[in-house]
């Protein structure tokens, strides 16, 4: 981290936030601050240009016509993929792993090129998934289950260059029946887990935290209330 204050990028909330997925860029403040560090929220909507600079982005949910906007966007202004090729880490969910896969198909079948930030393909499934989702994670430094609600109806295949976040042992995950949620490719991490998802699951969440902030442990949280919500969700 360059400077005294963790800065955490919010990208496209204007178009890529249809499901209170900005919540995750909150979540990461609060965790900061609770700790006694400085952190700030930078938005980045369709007026701006991308940032490289920022320690850790976070991209929501959206509709077919916003994923077009947020991928002209993100290709005229590359400052997210730079920022992830120096190895910051960003959080992509559920269309945002679209839009940063090679190519996603939209409900119309028409096929759009994604800026490849992710080796994944995304095409539209007979059903819809929506419901509860328990993954066991594979990314190191995670252990405990991960927490979630999809609602998507693409279904996402993984190519060899990426890996997924984890297995679901509930709900569907990926959509395209190999048992895999999410995915893992460099320092970019995607899930199709709502929630916001950083609420329900604080290992990931300081696993964000710490790899923006280039340390390898923070001082634990004592909050019972994060307990709680995830003992009643997992249950």
């Amino acid at each position: 981290m360059a400077e005294s204050t963790l800065r955490i990028g919010l990208v496209l909330p204007d178009v890529m936030g249809t499901y209170g997925d900005g919540g995750n860029a909150l979540i990461l403040r609060q965790r900061a601050r609770m700790r006694g560090l400085d952190a700030e929220i930078v938005e980045i909507t369709l007026s701006d240009p991308v940032p490289e600079s920022l320690d850790v982005y976070t991209l929501g949910g959206a509709e077919d016509s916003a994923q077009r906007l947020a991928t002209r966007h993100l290709t005229r202004y590359p400052g997210l993929q730079q920022a992830a090729e120096r190895g910051a880490p960003v959080l992509a969910i559920c269309a945002a792993i679209q839009v940063l896969g090679r190519w996603y198909e939209t409900s119309a079948g028409e096929r759009v090129e994604g800026i490849s930030m992710f080796d994944a393909t995304t095409s539209p499934q007979e059903n819809r998934s929506i419901g509860e989702v328990v993954t066991a994670p594979r990314l190191d430094g995670l252990t405990a289950q991960l927490t979630g609600f999809e609602n998507h109806r693409g279904g996402t295949s993984l190519g060899a260059d990426a890996e997924p976040l984890g297995r679901v042992s509930r709900g569907v995950g990926n959509g395209v029946g190999d048992g895999n949620e999410g995915v893992v490719q460099g320092s970019a991490i995607g899930t199709y887990m709502h929630g916001p998802v950083l609420a329900r699951n604080p290992e990931l969440a300081d696993l964000l935290l710490m790899r923006a902030l280039g340390v390898s442990e923070l001082t634990p949280l004592d909050l019972p209330e994060v307990s709680q919500l995830r003992r009643e969700r997992l249950a």
